[in-house]
């Protein structure tokens, strides 16, 4: 028998078909760094040769995160207010987006529907002052009137209604002063009598201080704190909305008391921002800061 099938066969048999072989190869090599170089150079490189150590490049990273979507404002200029997309984006969306608390989502007509019946003027003052579960102005009292009811309209209209978007106040007049400077007019003040010399003594003796017992107000008690709390505060606290300490959760409240009652006074009055979720100032209401307190108090003694 023939030993033909046991010899190796190879492609390359002559001198020419080596070389050829080779130059293919590294051909081949070539083409890929080329490709290689083409790629990298064709995006943005971090470091050197790249602006990502520009001054623009490091401020921007350098910024704050609490100011990412808020642009920092002058206290000075005239407020631009929000359109009701974004009003509904930042506050309304919480319960509205997802029907938290009997709130009609934005879009459900079936839900929306005997609300639009009652009228604009109804729906705007309910979301303006508050209503069941929902607080006044959604929980934050900087909203402006006419934001808090292009909020409405979206929401609205988004539902079936087709409420027109509501105008924005024009600004009082002024009066132009003969050098030039614009002022505002100002009213007139009220003349009053002459008071004869001989009814002084009595002036004075009318102008005595008043008792010191009714200079100091009452604190506010438990009671007030428990209807503060039932009237405004449930709304995010009996449900665990944005992040709020459920009332009566001991292992949600404990690392919160343990910052002390100070602290805790302060973010309830001050409002608060954090990684755990958003407080308005005083819960979206216009309580006084005393029965603030008292419904902080009311709800760190349920949770002990």
């Amino acid at each position: 028998m023939s030993d033909a099938h046991n010899e190796q066969h190879s492609f390359i048999r002559t001198p020419k078909q080596l070389i050829a072989a080779v130059a293919g190869f590294f051909l081949v090599i070539v083409i890929g760094i080329i490709l290689l170089v083409t790629l990298v150079t064709n995006k943005p490189l971090t470091g050197a040769g790249s602006s990502s150590q520009s001054n623009q490049a490091v401020a921007a990273r350098l910024r704050p995160v609490a100011e990412e979507g808020y642009s920092l404002k002058d206290a000075n200029a005239p407020k631009v207010l929000q359109s009701g997309q974004a009003v509904f984006t930042a506050v309304c969306a919480t319960c509205h987006a997802t029907g938290n608390l009997g709130a009609p989502k934005a879009g459900d007509s079936a839900a929306w529907g005997p609300r639009i019946a009652q009228g604009y003027d109804t729906l705007v003052q309910h979301a303006l002052q508050g209503i069941r579960a929902m607080p006044a102005k959604g929980g934050n009292p900087d909203l402006d009137d006419v934001e808090v009811a292009r909020a409405v309209v979206y929401m609205a209209n988004q539902s079936g209604a087709k409420f027109k978007e509501p105008e924005v106040p024009t600004a009082p007049a002024t009066k132009v002063a003969a050098a030039g400077t614009t002022t505002a007019a100002a009213p007139a003040a009220p003349s009053t009598p002459a008071t004869p010399a001989a009814s002084a003594p009595n002036a004075q003796a009318s102008a005595a201080p008043a008792p010191a017992a009714a200079a100091a107000p009452a604190t506010a008690s438990a009671d007030t704190g428990k209807q503060l709390y039932s009237g405004t505060c449930v709304a995010c606290h009996g449900a665990g909305i944005a992040g709020a300490p459920k009332f009566g959760d001991k292992a949600a409240w404990a690392p919160r008391i343990a910052q002390g009652q100070n602290v805790l006074y302060e973010h309830a009055l001050k409002g608060f921002q954090g990684k755990a979720g958003v407080m308005p100032p005083k819960g979206g209401s216009s309580a006084a800061d005393a029965d603030v307190k008292a419904a902080v108090d009311y709800m760190v003694a349920a949770a002990k």
